[in-house]
């Protein structure tokens, strides 16, 4: 059944700055807020409880939920799965379409809302001549999210809201947010990956799950043996640092083999390229077949400048081809298409 355009909204609610604000931005525009929290560990307390507090100051109801089994087999196996074929995941790709916006589109399904909404930088923009719903760019380049929700489709985009979008800069959250008496006006923004503990590295937390990782070698590019890795769920494509090898001179990863258990070893210019492809492609609005040939503006990491490339669409997988060489295109990572600042698609660096 059809659910008809309404007032209410269903905010992701974390107990964090940006959710807080963007709840009481939509409250004074007349907006019935409802906040959901959903509890990917299963057992945070202290995210539950802050989630409360702030529910309870903004004067509205709070639906939580406890995610954790699909958030283990979704998100973390995944996460654990491709450090161990040797590639560097990004686990809030995987989560916001299967997990976070999924439920949110559910939930707010069950108590007869039309709208759903987060605290994430970026915009939504209805194209009217295709009539299409985009992600746009935020107005803040230094915080834009726009990256992160590539894979999202029609039906959660034409519902979607972000009330910080328009936002300049972070300080301006901040302000509204202290202007109101917010009890978490300054409250530290959130680590990078939820599910990984402060201070802890992802491959002590890979290992902590009796996934030991193997020794093996660091080889250079004609295959000839430099020393002994610790497992390659200790590297990353373009590290430097942390190698525990001594060649002489800065050596960088460049690749990685999992079935040979081999970690590459190379000079910063060797992780230069200006071809970089991509499987399991995703386009928010239309089939990959309409960019063919198309030149876009592509970012082969969240940090990345926007650079212009030209997309070749094979069956399984999309070839870009950069204008200038983009550096460490890492496999499990995703490169994300723009059209001038809205996100049109996007798929994960092959290896």
């Amino acid at each position: 059944m059809e659910t008809l355009k309404n007032n209410k909204v269903l905010l992701g609610l974390s107990g964090g700055v940006d959710s807080t604000t963007a709840a009481l931005l939509l409250k004074e525009k007349g907006y019935e807020v409802t906040g959901y929290y959903f509890d990917v560990l299963g057992n945070n307390k202290e995210g539950l409880r802050e989630a409360e507090e702030t529910a309870k100051q903004l004067d509205i109801r709070l639906i939580t939920e406890d995610v954790s089994e699909d958030f283990e087999n979704i998100v973390i196996n995944n996460f654990c799965e491709e450090y161990l074929n040797g590639r560097t995941p990004n686990p809030c790709i995987i989560c916001n379409p299967n997990i976070k916006f999924k439920r949110l589109i559910e939930k707010a399904d069950e108590i007869g809302a039309f709208y759903i909404a987060t605290g994430h930088y970026c915009r939504i923009v209805y194209d009217q001549n295709r009539e299409k719903y985009f992600v746009k760019s935020a107005a803040n380049v230094k915080k834009d999210q726009s990256y992160m929700l590539y894979r999202l489709g029609q039906e959660v985009l034409s519902r979607l809201i972000f009330p910080l979008g328009e936002f300049c800069d972070k300080s301006e959250t901040r302000d509204i947010a202290r202007k109101n008496d917010l009890k978490n006006a300054d409250k530290k923004d959130s680590q990078e990956i939820c599910f990984i503990e402060p201070g802890e590295d992802y491959a002590k937390f890979i290992a902590s799950r009796g996934l030991q990782p193997k020794t093996g070698c660091f080889v250079d590019k004609e295959g000839n043996v430099l020393g002994e890795h610790r497992g390659i769920i200790n590297y990353t494509i373009g590290q430097r640092k942390g190698l525990g090898i001594a060649l002489g001179k800065p050596a960088f990863v460049i690749s990685m083999d999992a079935e040979k258990n081999q970690v590459v070893l190379g000079d910063n210019e060797d992780l230069f390229d200006n071809k970089v492809a991509c499987e399991n492609y995703f386009f928010t609005a239309s089939n990959a077949n309409e960019y063919d040939g198309r030149t876009v503006l592509a970012k082969v990491r969240y940090s990345a400048k926007p650079a212009k490339a030209s997309i070749k669409v094979y069956d399984k997988y999309i070839m870009a081809t950069f204008q200038e060489p983009q550096r460490a295109a890492t496999p499990g990572q995703s490169i994300v298409f723009y059209d001038d600042d809205k996100v049109v698609g996007g798929g994960f660096i092959k290896g």
